[in-house]
């Protein structure tokens, strides 16, 4: 990887949570850059090295790339490529358990071949009569077996194709096609991407999801620009996943998300969005040296929290009650109640944070600019009722929470 240069100041924007193009140009350049790393590891790693069949498929990436760079990068930064690339490259190293899907590869080069328009031919083997092409979307031929590809290959018409459904009013896919897009069975997960939707389903997704657009550049502007420039794909959940959103730091670009009205929406996104921005930041600096041993007090959880999944759960929390805050100064019905909410949340645990040992001076750093956006809040305050109503809230909240673990009450206190 690249080395980077992370400036106090760009440190210290990322840290308020507020959108800045020098922390977007950042997130975005570490994920660039790590996903290149990863790409040429696993071709490294293949099996013939760059001899084998991994090296041709590079080798049609390539000539699809000298013809149209940015359609090519979108297919490699694709979220649901680094899920693969993360997967392939542990099972390649791994000395027993499934085997690499190294023919995935061909798929992305294949998609990388038809979004450049170059003239080529390539083979592929489908799985269970599908062969899906990242970005571009699923085939299912009518007859078993390998499968001959060309630049006519692809026919949104045709009803053997069926395109990756695009979200409106910009490149956000609202991806249900991508075998990769959560992780797989061999990798257990709290959340379960839904099947297939249907053209009911996307028309549903399509209303929430203009909705929770429209509400973002009402009321945050700023953050809605952000979302458009660092979310690539919105993967929907399955009715059994036990969050109404999530982040897979392997999945950088893309949110997981249930279907919901689009006030909900709107704030799921803005919290999912900032988990992906601290996972790029962590990336290149380290902030803390805790281990991941469960002992703190998180509000928005019942369960205790590692040091790391305190300081994600804060950051995001802290964006959401900037978010709200803005909604209320708009007139949103209920705004000002959900700010003073999450604000006394978050407000709660900085302390805890703050005070670690194990913070480094970066964390430091960060961690006392999360304080100050935190204390800005004070310029445009709630109704002095409601904020005293939900510090009170939290309060009982954490008295509750010491109770049930005795042990760890210490870790709860600032």
């Amino acid at each position: 990887m690249n080395p980077f240069t992370v400036t106090s100041a760009t440190l210290r924007a990322l840290a308020s949570t507020e959108p800045s193009a020098d922390g977007t140009r950042l997130v975005r350049d570490v994920r660039r850059s790590k996903r290149l790393v990863l790409l040429r590891a696993v071709l490294d790693a293949a099996p013939g090295g760059r001899a084998g069949e991994a090296a041709e498929h590079w080798a049609l990436l390539e000539e699809a790339e000298r013809h149209a760079p940015d359609a090519v990068r979108d297919v490699l930064h694709y979220p649901a490529t680094g899920v693969w690339a993360e997967e392939t490259l542990r099972r390649l190293h791994a000395p027993c358990g499934p085997p690499a899907d190294l023919a995935h590869l061909g798929a992305l080069a294949v998609a990388a071949a038809l979004r450049s328009g170059i003239t080529f031919k390539a083979t592929l083997r489908p799985v269970h009569g599908r062969l899906v092409l990242p970005t571009v979307g699923l085939l299912r031929p009518a007859r078993p077996g390998p499968l001959a590809l060309t630049e006519r290959s692809w026919d949104p018409a045709d009803p053997a194709a069926l395109a990756l459904h695009t979200l409106p009013g910009g490149r956000t896919a609202l991806d249900d096609l991508d075998p990769y897009r959560a992780p797989g069975p061999d990798r257990p997960a709290p959340v379960r991407p839904a099947r297939r939707l249907t053209p009911r389903g996307h028309k549903r997704w399509d209303t929430q999801w203009s909705g929770a657009l429209t509400l973002l550049q009402r009321y945050d502007t700023a953050r809605a620009q952000e979302m458009s420039l660092l979310l690539r794909s919105v993967v929907p959940l399955g009715g059994g996943s036990r969050s109404s959103g999530a982040t897979l730091p392997a999945a950088a670009g893309s949110v997981l998300a249930r279907a919901q009205a689009p006030p909900a929406l709107a704030a799921t996104l803005v919290h999912e969005v900032q988990h992906g921005k601290l996972t790029a930041l962590a990336d290149v600096v380290t902030l803390h040296t805790a281990d991941r041993t469960p002992r703190h007090w998180a509000p928005w959880r019942a369960d205790p929290r590692p040091l790391d999944g305190l300081l994600h759960g804060a950051y995001a929390h802290l964006a959401l009650a900037g978010y709200w805050q803005r909604a209320a100064l708009y007139g949103a019905r209920g705004a000002w109640a959900q700010h003073a909410r999450i604000r006394a949340q978050v407000a709660a645990v900085l302390p805890v944070i703050r005070a670690h040992g194990q913070l480094t001076s970066l964390g430091r750093e960060f961690t006392e600019a999360m304080a100050a956006a935190e204390e800005a809040m004070d310029e445009v305050a709630p109704p002095a009722a409601q904020q005293a109503a939900a510090r009170r809230a939290v309060d009982l909240e954490r008295g509750a929470w010491c109770a049930e673990h005795p042990e760890l009450a210490p870790f709860a206190q600032g």
